[in-house]
């Protein structure tokens, strides 16, 4: 059994991350949210110290420390913005750290955590659930037994709803939160890199606060993306079904169904960790890089 702390307990990914820790036989011992509308943990760790000022959960940590319990695992929850001060927070106190996409939001920010992750001597894991996605495995197996001179024609759409909230919150500056294409793509692109080989060539065709689309050339595949959080965005079938989202992905206009079991492989992550077969920082840094690219361009 290993002792987890979480920074960002509030947030929407969380209660994933607490289910995790709980169904790989782990201990969550402390967490920390500005937030405190954090009742969810009473179904997992009620018992877990939680905290709404940081100051106070960095020295309760120090005096566990001190007292002889270790903490094993920082997992990280907070604003995308915030994951790179907070994973070189969880290394400085001698943990391994988990943290929630998009890993950091610039390129460079990896580079700059793969020296620290050297210096302190402990490993960075972020949480690529797709990779872990059985169809999506049996898709990458595929093409690898496929024609190897063969450039696939894609199309990935993903639709997801959000309210007027959304534009309030940090979800909405793209500054903190990448924009659209880091804070709701960036689990696709990288699923997209890790079949189809590395980007080639990109275009952004559209770029609005709640819409994002355009074209990814990798080694052996051309995709046509589109990402948008507008309700209005959403097929008919869709909205005929009262359906919040959207999520299709056709290759040579044949569809790959991965909508299932989607939101329940936050635990195969933590096994794959716990098993030291998870992914780490190298492996995030291309989807970085891709995302980061989309933000920065220009139509």
């Amino acid at each position: 059994m290993k002792n987890f702390v979480i920074i960002g307990a509030a947030g929407y990914i969380a209660p994933r991350h607490m289910k995790a820790i709980k169904e790989t036989g782990n201990n969550l011992i402390a967490a920390y949210d500005p937030y405190d509308g954090i009742g969810i943990m009473d179904s997992y760790f009620p018992q877990a110290d939680f905290f709404t000022e940081f100051e106070r959960f960095d020295r309760h940590l120090e005096k566990l420390k001190r007292s002889g319990t270790p903490i094993d695992y920082v997992t990280i929850c907070s604003p995308n913005y915030l994951h790179d001060a907070h994973i070189r927070y969880g290394l400085r106190i001698g943990a391994d750290v988990i943290c929630e996409k998009p890993l950091v939001l610039n390129p460079w920010n990896v580079d700059a955590l793969i020296e620290l992750e050297n210096e302190y001597d402990n490993k960075v894991h972020t949480v690529l659930q797709l990779r872990h996605h059985e169809a999506i495995i049996a898709l990458k197996e595929k093409i690898e037994n496929g024609p190897q001179d063969k450039v696939y024609s894609i199309d990935l759409t993903y639709i997801t709803s959000r309210g007027n909230w959304y534009y309030t919150s940090w979800k909405g500056d793209e500054a903190k939160s990448g924009g659209i294409a880091s804070n709701i793509g960036v689990h696709f692109f990288d699923m997209l890199q890790w079949i189809f080989g590395s980007m080639q060539d990109f275009s952004v065709t559209k770029k609005t606060p709640d819409t994002n689309s355009g074209t990814l050339t990798f080694t052996r595949a051309k995709v046509n993306w589109y990402l948008s959080i507008n309700p209005e965005n959403l097929p008919k079938t869709a909205k005929d079904k009262g359906l919040p989202t959207f999520r299709t992905l056709a290759i040579e206009g044949e569809e790959i169904e991965f909508s299932k079991g989607f939101t329940d492989l936050h635990t195969v992550s933590y096994q794959k960790i716990s098993a030291g077969q998870g992914y780490g920082l190298a492996d995030a840094k291309n989807a970085i890089e891709i995302v980061s690219q989309i933000r920065n361009s220009t139509l």
